[in-house]
């Protein structure tokens, strides 16, 4: 909806100059243009120029000045969006945020279609866990880019937060047989891929989620992330000796991560300390310059003479090591 206090061309022009100063950060800038249309004793009272500036003001630490002009902005022209938008982020900026969302709710009467009002809406309402509110605002932003990713994705992300995962499911898979021609090394369509996975995992369709991982392991472009997941899913099958040659090969990548090692424990069905430090001591003659293993090694080491044996052995190889050095 066009504003009350529509302005001539010459100072519409300004008037976006000041939106675009606001947007680079150029705040003085964009106050020598506020200045030269309030200056003009015809427009000295334009409620949206008043906003901006306020908007501007607050940006540069003169928080008292900002708030009386956008609220005198905003009382000259309440059914503008723009003065309710400005105002909403004022709001937002003091941490005020259930303030800030009835401002957007209010900009939205007048421009109910504004992608940047709904954008900062969604933005503050996932903040405050407002969970139906963010997908009510997703969809409608869906409704409104339905070719761009980000609505898709950010549509499934709420009914996955609200554990609707059935539903969640639904959007990815139909936002994916958009995608027909994949582009090698797509990073975006990879963590797609990985983060529908994810959500059948939440889902607990762990046979779906790994007919998944095979099927798409070829678009997935972070090797790292589906051993990983292969890891976890074969765990949570209870397939723990395909887990363990899994934990192996990733032990081999990096032998200093920790969940690796207690990973590879419980696929060995290491319940007590004594089965835990038999699955790590290969690991740390394997391994020997690596800590991680020796860390959780004595930490299950149980006996006097058995702690003092395995430290000493320990200590011993550091210092090797710093005489090698």
């Amino acid at each position: 909806m066009p504003s009350s206090q529509p302005l001539p061309s010459k100072e519409n022009s300004l008037f976006k100059r000041i939106l675009k100063c606001y947007e680079h950060k150029q705040y003085k800038i964009g106050l020598k243009y506020s200045k030269q249309i309030l200056g003009n004793p015809k427009f000295a009272e334009h409620g949206e120029t008043l906003a901006m500036k306020g908007l501007t003001l607050n940006c540069l630490g003169r928080k008292e000045e900002a708030y009386d002009l956008v609220r005198r902005g905003l009382r000259n022209d309440l059914k503008s969006h723009v003065c309710w938008h400005v105002y909403g982020l004022l709001q937002r900026s003091d941490r005020k945020y259930d303030d800030a969302i009835k401002c957007y709710r209010n900009a939205l009467k007048w421009d109910k279609d504004n992608l940047q009002i709904l954008r900062d809406l969604s933005l503050l309402q996932i903040q405050m866990r407002d969970l139906e509110g963010y997908r009510d605002t997703r969809y409608q932003l869906l409704q409104l880019r339905p070719v761009q990713r980000a609505s898709w994705i950010g549509y499934a992300i709420a009914h996955h937060l609200l554990k609707d995962y059935t539903q969640s499911l639904n959007i990815l898979e139909e936002y994916r047989k958009t995608q027909t021609q994949v582009k090698q090394y797509d990073y975006e369509h990879s963590e797609f891929l990985l983060y529908q996975n994810d959500v059948m995992k939440d889902a607990g369709k762990l046979e779906e989620a790994l007919g998944h991982l095979n099927q798409y392991e070829d678009q997935i472009n972070d090797r790292l992330s589906v051993q990983e997941t292969r890891g976890e899913i074969f765990l949570k099958l209870g397939r723990k000796v395909e887990a363990s040659h899994i934990y192996e090969g990733l032990l081999e990548r990096n032998p200093e991560n920790r969940l690796y090692l207690e990973s590879y424990a419980t696929a060995c069905d290491c319940h007590t300390d004594d089965e835990k430090a038999a699955a790590f001591k290969p690991f740390t003659e394997k391994y020997s310059r690596a800590s991680m293993p020796k860390h959780l090694m004595m930490k299950v080491a149980h006996g006097k003479i058995r702690l003092k044996s395995f430290c000493k052995s320990v200590f011993t190889a550091q210092s090797n090591l710093n005489i090698c050095k």
